[in-house]
């Protein structure tokens, strides 16, 4: 199974700011693009930090602040990797409490940014595709099944699994590789087995 990667779901070609740009040409981009922050680049494109609206409305209540971005950024910039998965991303932000992250090639350049909402297309993906890739990544690739031996409905990202393992060991080893799945939300496990170890069958 591939999980979708930072460079899958980023925002490619990031709007960027440099450390003299004024305060009004931040607000106005932020409103012409409808994001919430812009990453402040040095002149190689590396992000040196973020101004947020946070930064804007805290220098709007400061008499005699700081009107470039230089002066008004968090710094340093926490950064992505293209290669990333969703969930390290995920983490990052979460570990930060930051919505957006400049996502940097391998010499440091910016070029692109990821935010929360491209994290939440994972959860937007047609249950038809989760459906899809269970059944042919997981039931017959992966443990080399018959595509008959589960059936599997997917509803807004719920997985409901139902059919005959040949094994109880292979049940939670199932729910464990569909949980992973991008997209899925829960997973219920409604599977039978034609033996049973736990009993000695």
């Amino acid at each position: 199974m591939r999980h979708r990667s930072v460079a899958d779901l980023m925002t490619p070609t990031a709007v960027a700011v440099q450390r003299g740009t004024p305060f009004k040409e931040i607000a106005r981009l932020l409103d012409e693009y409808g994001i919430t922050a812009v990453p402040v680049v040095d002149d190689a494109e590396r992000p040196v930090g973020v101004v947020s609206e946070a930064d804007l409305l805290r220098r709007h209540t400061e008499k005699n602040g700081p009107s470039t971005a230089e002066g008004m950024m968090s710094s340093p910039a926490v950064v992505a990797r293209p290669a990333w998965s969703a969930v390290e991303a995920a983490r990052v932000m979460e570990r930060h409490r930051i919505k957006r992250l400049p996502v940097v090639d391998g010499d440091g350049r910016l070029i692109g940014v990821l935010s929360r909402s491209d994290l939440l297309q994972l959860f937007l993906r047609r249950d038809r595709a989760i459906q899809e890739e269970i059944l042919e990544e997981i039931v017959t690739r992966t443990l080399g099944l018959p595509p008959s031996a589960v059936t599997i409905d997917v509803d807004e990202g719920r997985v409901t699994l139902s059919g005959t393992l040949p094994r109880r060991s292979l049940g939670p080893i199932v729910v464990r590789l569909c949980e992973s799945v991008d997209g899925v939300v829960e997973v219920e496990d409604r599977l039978g087995y034609e033996e049973d170890e736990a009993l000695g069958a």
